[in-house]
């Protein structure tokens, strides 16, 4: 497989301004420069993150053994990966971002509601993550300078006044990390995710140390009946996706810059369920650990490393928990709404001011009032999964089935082209894409149905799949109307 067309050139005649900008526009050959090993990097630098270890610890909170434990996030990381391959395959052939792929699906009006949610959700992590990052930093700020705790007794909008100054500062490194838009995160990820790795073989070490080697650490019971386990298996397991399903969607913003497809799986075959499976792995021993040290499970690593009470290991392991969370933020936080924006308003915004504007808003959700809950996280994770489910299955269906993965680039900068159906708006992928949220969501409303919200991103997947796939089968070619291809385009500008 290719990675796309050789060059794409612009006729200004056949776009229309609304829908196109330099960041919207397909990546040329040359800007094509991400190999496996950029891939693989970004996607360490993104699941060794906090809130993906406190996720996989908590597993054992919740009553889990450790082999359960582990084999709900095997299971969960190998969905993640097939996801990933097949909506990667569409950035990496055309080199366009997510924003617009969608148009093809959803028209170039209809396609504004996934970006809306999608951009939501995703500055909802940035905020869950960069709060997470924040008490480290508060924890080194709280063994370096006396009476910084103290400060806590000033309450601003909630959190203490220390704690305040820490996610101000925090916040603050994001908006550098991002002022130089890809490029910069590129190479940030080259160095940010094998740091992070250090800190985790660091810590297992002290919990197999512990614990006299792995035999006590498997050896632990689990709290949980068979109907228990497996109830808490399919929460877990989507709560696990839920984790990267606004990757799912937003994976072609990063294979659109891959060298080839082969670039692209082969970096995220070893990136995502490599590393996330071994991440998680060093965080279910190390939580395991705790348990042995501690009397009771500890899954937020900055207060395990407070628990050491060494000011060296507390400053170490704290910076490598902000690299860790700046990595994952800037990589699946940032660059997924910093697009969503730029695709709404083209003519106003470009990466950077897009990606500012994301982590202002990031603020709004308030993550010091609800996030030391393992119960909370899981439910919220439940409700990103079952919320985004439906439209990563409507974009599959549209490439592989209605498409055949093929599409008419220069259509999607264009009202009157291949995808502007019904004054933009495509009114079967909004019914499907209903179809899919009631489907994800009924076990909330009917206590019958419960059980199917444990599987509610699977779930919106299939729905979402299966009826829009049914629903643009009836559709007539005749419904189309055809559009220039960008080749032509490149062709004419050629001959002139």
């Amino acid at each position: 497989m290719n990675a796309g067309p050789e060059a794409v050139l612009f006729d200004a005649k056949q776009l229309d301004t609304a829908l196109y900008n330099e960041d919207l526009a397909p990546v040329s050959v040359e800007k094509r420069t991400w190999g496996w090993l950029n891939f693989t990097t970004v996607w360490m630098g993104m699941v060794h993150n906090i809130v993906a270890y406190e996720v996989a610890g908590s597993l054992l909170g919740l009553g889990m053994n450790v082999w359960q434990a582990m084999a709900t996030v095997v299971v969960a990381n190998l969905v993640l990966i097939i996801a990933m391959w097949l909506n990667g395959v569409a950035g990496a052939k055309y080199g366009v971002p997510f924003p617009v792929l969608i148009r093809s699906a959803f028209g170039y009006n209809g396609a504004k509601i996934p970006v809306l949610v999608r951009g939501f959700v995703a500055i909802f992590w940035f905020s869950v993550q960069a709060y997470a990052g924040s008490q480290a930093v508060g924890a080194v700020f709280g063994m370096l300078i006396p009476g910084w705790n103290m400060l806590s007794s000033i309450n601003i909008l909630g959190m203490g006044l220390n704690v305040a100054i820490a996610v101000i500062l925090f916040w603050a490194l994001h908006a550098w990390v991002i002022s130089h838009g890809m490029e910069r995160i590129k190479y940030f990820e080259m160095w940010a995710g094998p740091l992070v790795i250090i800190l985790g073989l660091g810590l297992t070490a002290w919990a197999l140390f512990t614990a006299h080697g792995l035999g006590p650490i498997f050896s632990q019971p689990s709290k949980l009946s068979i109907f228990g386990f497996w109830r808490l298996f399919g929460l877990s397991v989507t709560g696990l996706v839920g984790v990267w399903s606004t990757l799912v969607l937003n994976i072609p913003d990063f294979t659109r810059f891959s060298r080839s497809q082969k670039d692209q799986i082969i970096g995220q075959a070893i990136g995502l369920p490599g590393s996330a499976i071994l991440f998680a792995i060093m965080s279910i021993v190390i939580t395991s650990g705790t348990v042995i040290a501690f009397g009771k499970p500890i899954w937020d690593p900055v207060l395990l490393l407070q628990k050491f009470g060494n000011p060296v290991i507390l400053i170490l392991g704290a910076f490598a928990l902000l690299i860790a969370t700046l990595s994952v933020n800037v990589a699946a936080n940032v660059v997924s709404p910093a697009y969503d924006l730029v695709s709404l308003f083209p003519k106003k915004l470009n990466f950077t001011r897009a990606g500012m504007i994301s982590i202002i808003v990031a603020l709004f959700f308030a993550p010091w009032l609800w996030f030391n809950n393992a119960g909370t996280i899981f439910n919220v994770l439940g409700a990103i999964g079952g919320g985004l489910g439906p439209v990563a299955g409507i974009m599959l269906a549209d490439f592989y089935i209605v498409r055949k993965q093929v599409y008419t680039l220069d259509a999607f900068y264009q009202k009157t082209g291949e995808y502007g159906y019904l004054n933009g708006w495509n009114v079967k992928a909004l019914i499907s894409l209903s179809l899919g949220l009631i489907i994800a969501f009924i076990g909330l409303v009917i206590p019958a149905l419960q059980v199917l919200y444990s599987y509610s991103w699977f779930l919106g997947v299939i729905v979402g799949f299966v009826s829009y796939a049914l629903l643009m089968g009836s559709t007539s070619k005749k419904e189309f109307i055809s559009s220039v291809n960008f080749l032509e385009i490149q062709n004419d500008i050629k001959d002139i």
